[in-house]
């Protein structure tokens, strides 16, 4: 098997996290800075090569009754933009609570809240990773 990368796309920062080779475990990477697409991109063409991505899943912001919200517009049109420049197979997963759940796990932690604001995307997308791993590849 080939490594998986996920990312919880976000306006500002993109959590990013990156499968081992047999699809067992989710591994961190920096946070990327969304605000410059350019910058974006070229992190994530980076890490595309680095890591040899063979499939990106990026989470899905769908509301607690199911339903697809602004963002999830938003984030449709990312994939769809990440299917063209790379040319990789991009799933999306369902991310409704890793936020939630990432801060909760931070602050159980006693994380400082100024810690927290920088680590919460990198931690959501390593528990978004992982739930799909776990998944698809399971035992």
């Amino acid at each position: 098997m080939t490594k998986i990368l996920a990312l919880d796309y976000g306006h500002k920062r993109t959590g990013v996290a990156v499968s081992d080779a047999l699809g067992i475990t989710a591994q961190a990477r920096p946070t990327i800075c969304t605000t410059s697409m350019k910058a974006l991109w070229l992190a994530l063409e980076n890490i595309i090569v680095q890591d040899e991505i063979s499939k990106i899943i990026i989470g899905l912001p769908i509301n607690m009754n199911g339903s697809k919200g602004p963002m999830s517009l938003e984030v449709e049109r990312f994939a769809e933009l990440v299917r063209q420049r790379t040319e990789i197979p991009v799933e999306f997963w369902d991310e409704r609570l890793t936020s939630h759940i990432a801060e909760r796990a931070m602050i159980q932690g006693q994380t400082r809240r100024d810690k927290r604001k920088k680590k919460i995307d990198q931690l959501a997308a390593i528990l978004l990773l992982q739930s799909y791993l776990d998944a698809h590849y399971p035992g």
